[in-house]
C-alpha cells in the first residue's frame, strides 16, 4: 500500500466514526473530511519526490462538489416537493384514502401505499412529513394506536424511494456516478431503478402491511384514540396570588428565575376576564390572577411555597383558551430544523419571545425534569403555546412538523392538474434525452415560480442544506478512492475468493450479497448518501477486477443504500416517527431486520435478471 492508500483510508474510517459517534452534524463532519483531505493532499506532495500527490487532482476543484449534478438534482427533487405540496397534489390523495382506514390492513395498506407512491416521485422525508398529520387523525378517528401505522408509513417512505433516480439521495448519487466511473457510460435515467427498485418496494410493502407491524413490541403500542400526546390542562393553572406570597413586588420575568424555570406565567387575567400576555417587567400584586405554565410533578409544591391559590374558574379558564387568540400546538423537531441541539432560551430568542414551551416528550414520554436543561433532540414533541396568528409563522420558521388536526384542503384543480403536468414535462423532457435531468428539473422549479405555485418564501424553504453539504463535501473525498488505487487494492483483494482459476471458492451473485449487506449496515448508522459515494467506487473496482458489468454493483449499492430500518438513527423518516409513535430504540430493527433479509433474497435475484453480470 502506497502512503496515499494509507491516507484515504485511514480519512474514510475515521469520518465513518464520526459519522457513527453523532457528537456532530454529518455535514461539519464531512466538511472535516474534505478539508483534511486537501491538508493531506499538500503534505504528501511536500514529501513526495514527483511533488504530485494523487489525493486531489487539482486543488482548485477540492470544492467543484458543490456544482456536481448529484447536489443540484437533490436540490431541485426537494424544491418540486414543496411545489407539489402547496398545489393540494398530496392533499387530494389524502381524501380519497380517509374511507379505507376503517379495516385495520387497508387503514395501514392505504397509508403506507400513498406515502410510497408520493416517496417515488419526491423527497421520501417531504412525503412523510404530509402523511404524518393524516395518520395521527384517521388513527383517533378509528381508536387505534398510531404505533401500528407510524412505523409502517415510515418504512413505506423509505421503500418508495428506491423506485425511481429522483426518490432518494443514494439513487441521485448512484446516476450521476455511473458516468463518472463507468467509461463511455450515460447516467442511469429516471426510471432505470424501476425493476429492481419498484419490486423490492412492492415485495417490502406486502411484508409490512400484512406481517411488519405485527412485530412491532405490544408494550411499545401508544394508547388509542389521543391526537394530543399531552394533556394541555395538566400544564396550565389559573392562580390568584395571596398576600403572603413571596412573588410580591417581583417581575414577571423575575418570578421564572425565582422559581427555578419550573413555573412561567403567560398570562394576565384582567377584571373583565380577559387573558393578555403579560409585560415581563410588569410586577406581581396581590390580587393578582395569572394563567401559568408548570410540569404537574412540581406544581403542588410551588402552590405551597409561593402561597398561591388555585382560582375557581380554572376549569372554565382553560376550557374557553381554545376560542381566545391563543393556540397550542404540538410539533415534531425536524432534522432541518435550527432547534436542534438547542434548548429553550434559543426557542425564545429566535421566535421573539412569541412562542411558550409548555413541555416535550422524548420517544412518547413527558420529560420530567427543568424544561431549561433539556436540549432538543431530532423527534422529539414540543408543546407549544403562542398567539395563534404567530404560531403557524414560527413553526414554518423554525421547520417544525405540527401534528395537531389537519383539516385535509383540496388544492384548486387547475393547480393540482398543472403542478402535475409541469413535472411530468420535465420528466419527459429527461427521459427523452432533450434536456440532461437536473436542468430539466431546475426548468421546472422556475416554471413553479413563475405560475405562482411556488412562491419565492418557500424557495429555499425545503432544501436540506446540511445534505447538500454532505454530498459537495463527500464527493471529492470519493474520487480520492480511485485516482490513488485504492478501489483495485478492495477489488484485487475480493477478487481472490471469486477467480475460479486462481482457486477462488465464492461464486460472483455472492459478491452482490455481501456489498448489499455491507451497505446496508454502514446506512443504519451513517448517512445514506454518504454510504452511497464511498460504496459504489468500490463496487464498480470490483466489478472491473472481476471482468464483469459494474451496472449489477451500483444496483446492489443503490439498494443497500436506500435500507435504513434498523434503528431510528439511520435514516430522516424513522427520526421523525420516534416521538409520536412513542418508539423505543430498540423497536425498530424488530421489523427492520426481516425486512432487510427480504430485500437482500428478493433483490439480489432481481438485479442480476435485470443488469447481469
Amino acid at each position: 500500500m502506497t502512503a496515499e492508500q494509507y491516507m484515504v483510508f485511514g480519512l474514510i474510517a475515521g469520518t465513518f466514526g464520526l459519522f457513527a459517534w453523532g457528537r456532530w452534524r454529518h455535514d461539519v463532519v464531512a466538511a472535516v473530511a474534505l478539508f483534511s483531505l486537501a491538508v493531506a493532499d499538500v503534505i504528501l506532495e511536500a514529501f513526495i519526490g514527483s511533488g504530485k500527490s494523487n489525493l486531489i487532482e487539482k486543488s482548485s476543484e477540492a470544492l467543484d462538489g458543490f456544482g456536481h449534478p448529484a447536489v443540484m438534482t437533490v436540490a431541485a427533487v426537494l424544491i418540486i416537493s414543496r411545489a407539489l405540496r402547496n398545489s393540494g397534489v398530496v392533499d387530494l390523495l389524502a381524501r380519497y384514502i380517509m374511507p379505507l382506514s376503517k379495516n385495520q390492513t387497508l387503514h395501514i395498506f392505504s397509508l403506507s401505499g400513498v406515502a410510497g407512491v408520493l416517496s417515488a416521485f419526491m423527497n421520501n422525508v417531504g412525503a412523510l412529513a404530509l402523511m404524518l398529520p393524516v395518520t395521527l387523525k384517521t388513527a383517533v378517528e378509528q381508536k387505534r394506536s398510531p404505533s401500528i401505522l407510524l412505523m409502517p408509513l415510515a418504512f413505506a417512505s423509505i421503500l418508495g424511494g428506491m423506485v425511481t433516480m429522483i426518490g432518494t439521495p443514494p439513487n441521485i448519487i448512484i446516476a450521476s456516478l455511473r458516468a463518472e466511473l463507468v467509461e463511455g457510460a450515460e447516467p442511469f435515467g429516471l426510471f432505470s431503478f424501476a425493476p429492481v427498485g419498484g419490486l423490492v418496494a412492492l415485495g417490502g410493502l406486502v411484508f409490512v402491511v400484512l406481517i411488519g407491524w405485527r412485530l412491532i413490541p405490544k408494550d411499545s403500542h401508544k394508547k388509542p384514540g389521543t391526537e394530543s400526546l399531552f394533556a394541555i390542562n395538566e400544564y396550565i393553572t389559573e392562580v390568584r396570588v395571596d398576600d403572603g406570597s413571596k412573588l410580591i413586588g417581583m417581575t414577571v420575568g423575575e418570578t421564572e428565575k425565582e422559581t427555578g424555570d419550573r413555573m412561567t406565567i403567560f398570562g394576565f387575567i384582567r377584571k373583565d376576564g380577559k387573558v393578555v400576555t403579560p409585560n415581563m417587567d410588569n410586577l406581581v400584586q396581590a390580587g393578582n390572577r395569572y394563567l401559568l405554565k408548570a410540569d404537574p410533578v412540581d406544581l403542588k409544591g410551588m402552590l405551597d411555597e409561593y402561597h398561591l391559590r388555585l382560582t375557581q374558574e380554572m376549569r372554565q379558564r382553560i376550557d374557553k383558551l381554545a376560542t381566545e387568540d391563543t393556540a397550542f400546538v404540538e410539533v415534531v423537531v425536524t432534522q432541518n430544523s435550527p432547534l436542534e441541539g438547542r434548548d429553550r432560551a434559543y426557542l425564545r430568542r429566535r421566535s421573539s419571545n412569541t412562542l411558550v414551551l409548555m413541555a416535550v416528550a422524548r420517544q412518547g414520554k413527558p420529560i420530567r425534569k427543568r424544561l431549561s436543561n433539556v436540549r432538543f433532540r431530532v423527534g422529539d414533541v414540543l408543546l407549544l403555546q403562542g398567539p395563534e396568528s404567530a404560531v403557524e409563522e414560527q413553526i414554518a420558521r423554525l421547520n417544525l412538523l405540527p401534528l395537531a388536526e389537519r383539516e385535509v384542503r383540496v388544492g384548486v384543480f387547475s393547480r393540482v392538474g398543472a403542478s402535475l403536468l409541469i413535472f411530468g414535462g420535465a420528466i419527459t423532457l429527461g427521459m427523452l434525452g432533450i434536456l440532461p435531468t437536473t436542468l430539466a428539473f431546475w426548468g421546472a422549479v422556475l416554471v413553479y415560480v413563475f405560475a405562482g405555485i411556488l412562491p419565492l418564501r418557500d424557495l429555499y424553504r425545503e432544501i436540506d442544506w446540511p445534505v447538500i453539504v454532505l454530498l459537495a463535501a463527500m464527493i471529492p473525498v470519493s474520487k480520492a478512492l480511485q485516482t490513488t488505487g485504492s478501489t483495485d487494492l478492495i477489488a484485487n483483494f475480493v477478487n481472490q475468493y471469486t477467480d475460479q482459476s486462481a482457486g477462488g471458492a465464492l461464486p460472483p451473485w455472492s459478491i452482490l450479497v455481501l456489498l448489499m449487506v455491507v451497505t446496508m449496515c454502514l446506512s443504519d448508522v451513517i448517512n445514506n448518501a454518504a454510504t452511497a459515494l464511498v460504496m459504489a467506487p468500490i463496487g464498480v473496482g470490483i466489478a472491473q477486477q472481476m471482468n464483469v458489468s459494474p451496472d449489477p454493483f451500483l444496483m446492489t449499492v443503490a439498494v443497500g443504500a436506500s435500507c435504513a430500518f434498523l434503528t431510528p438513527i439511520g435514516h430522516q423518516c424513522n427520526a421523525l416517527i420516534l416521538g409520536p409513535g412513542g418508539y423505543r430504540f430498540g423497536d425498530y430493527w424488530r421489523m427492520g431486520l426481516p425486512l432487510e433479509i427480504l430485500i437482500v433474497a428478493i433483490g439480489t435475484p432481481l438485479i442480476l435478471h435485470f443488469w447481469p453480470l
